[in-house]
């Protein structure tokens, strides 16, 4: 056998299924849901830290968007709404990146600000 850089060993292909499930789990609902499946088949420290960074941001998406919602029945603050709704969505959007750049090259980065309180507050999920 030669030590070609191309040669996959054991070894490379688990840290490629490790990437494969932090990568999946920050592309959209459904790539996160297979993720949580592949992850239930092999569980890594990679792919269960990727995927608590995107249950955080899902979950913190999800409550922002409500308190916008809230914003928007309120009239004389609803049009705050028109600069909010696009600056929110595009820090979600960074946020994600960020953490699929991470994933991409094996790291276990939090995304910033938020990244590490979603570590501790969803410690016992996907163990």
């Amino acid at each position: 056998m030669s030590n070609s850089p191309f040669t996959v060993t054991p070894e490379t292909a688990v840290v490629q299924e490790d990437r494969t499930v932090a990568i999946l789990s920050y592309i959209t609902i459904i790539g996160f849901i297979v993720a949580i499946v592949m992850h239930n088949g092999k569980k890594t420290a990679l792919g269960a830290f990727h995927l608590r960074q995107v249950l955080g941001l899902i979950v913190a998406g999800f409550a922002v968007w409500i308190g916008l919602m809230i914003i928007a029945f309120i009239p004389l603050i609803q049009l705050l709404n028109v600069v909010l709704i696009p600056v929110v969505g595009i820090g979600f959007l960074v946020f994600a990146l960020i953490g699929l750049i991470a994933a991409a090259s094996g790291q276990q980065k939090p995304v910033p600000v938020i990244g590490e309180h979603f570590q501790k507050w969803f410690a016992g999920t996907f163990v």
